[in-house]
């Protein structure tokens, strides 16, 4: 369902647009929260278009397609925003192998969470200077919001493996 969402989404915020328009799109905001692959992507727009939720407005050369947004496809995206709760369901290897540490030698989880840590400021600055490249706007544009807590996440994440690693060094002294 996620995808759907997430093209409808695109298409709201960007109007009409091809398959490879929402591929690079998608790319470029979106699979920074959610991923799909163009494999994902195509069949996906296919069956959008089937149960009436996009519509094609034109067809190029080579196939090409530009798609559009219906009126259902509008109401689809404002109720799945507004009267669904997202998941809470949570799947993360981050966390598993924050639940696994205990299960290596002291200085070998220390190591993991340095380069966890290390990781993560590598992505933190990446996003930052995203950020940095959308300031300049006048307004806060599509994906605002999420870049922020995005930032936030992988701040906190960075902070943590530190933390916790400097906790495991401090323990193995004493």
């Amino acid at each position: 369902m996620s995808l759907r969402i997430a093209l409808l989404g695109l298409l709201t915020a960007a109007g009409p647009a091809s398959g490879y328009d929402l591929t690079k799109l998608f790319e470029s905001s979106i699979s920074n929260a959610w991923q799909a692959r163009h494999s994902q992507i195509y069949p996906e727009l296919n069956k959008m278009a089937a149960e009436g939720l996009i519509t094609v407005e034109e067809k190029g050369p080579r196939g090409r397609k530009t798609y559009a947004i219906t009126d259902e496809g509008a109401h689809e995206l404002r109720v799945w925003l507004i009267e669904k709760g997202p998941s809470r369901s949570y799947r993360s290897e981050g966390v598993l192998r924050a639940f696994l540490l205990p299960t290596l030698e002291p200085h070998e989880a220390a190591a993991l969470l340095r380069a966890e840590a290390a990781s993560y400021g590598v992505r933190l600055a990446e996003l930052e200077a995203l950020h940095a490249a959308k300031s300049s706007w006048k307004e806060p544009g599509f994906g605002h919001h999420a870049l922020d807590l995005g930032i936030r996440q992988t701040r906190l994440m960075r902070d943590w493996a530190e933390e916790t690693a400097a906790e495991i060094e401090g323990s193995t002294r004493s």
